[in-house]
């Protein structure tokens, strides 16, 4: 019996960028099809602010050739309500890479309120689940990103 699955005319089919050219030793690029969708991934930091004191999270920006976003391009996927104010593009503390930052200066406020809500609505939120409600307080500021959630935190 076959198992494999008729083929999809909706699946790109992966050819390299660059390919040898017939009968020579050098490179040619193909034209890459149209229907492509272009994706950006980031690097995710975290690191304690000491003045702070609570998390701070930085991001290190990809285009879809792993080449580093510019800071105009980084700013793009972030809320228009965050950018150059609660993100700022900053030197990473241990890095030195250019990277946006979000700024902490309310993390702990914003993160008491959301744990009070919960404890007084009768939920308890447990320490192994304070980086998930903290890394959804985060992605109001970064709405283009998604985020693997392997848990629900009802807020």
């Amino acid at each position: 019996e076959n198992l494999l699955e008729p083929v999809d005319e909706a699946t790109v089919q992966s050819q390299p960028v660059l390919a040898f050219a017939e009968n020579t030793d050098y490179f040619i690029r193909r034209e890459e099809p149209e229907n492509i969708v272009r994706t950006r991934t980031y690097d995710i930091s975290i690191t304690y602010d000491k003045y702070y004191r609570v998390p701070r999270v930085w991001l290190r920006g990809y285009d879809e050739n792993q080449t580093p976003l510019t800071s105009s391009q980084i700013m793009e996927d972030i809320s228009v309500d965050h950018a150059h104010k609660t993100v700022t593009i900053e030197n990473h503390p241990y890095t030195g890479i250019v990277c946006a930052s979000i700024h902490p200066c309310r993390h702990a406020e914003v993160m008491k309120r959301l744990i009070s809500k919960m404890e007084s609505s009768g939920k308890e939120l447990r320490v192994d689940q304070y980086l998930f409600l903290f890394l959804k307080f985060i992605s109001a500021a970064i709405p283009t990103m998604e985020y693997d959630y392997t848990i629900n935190i009802d807020t």
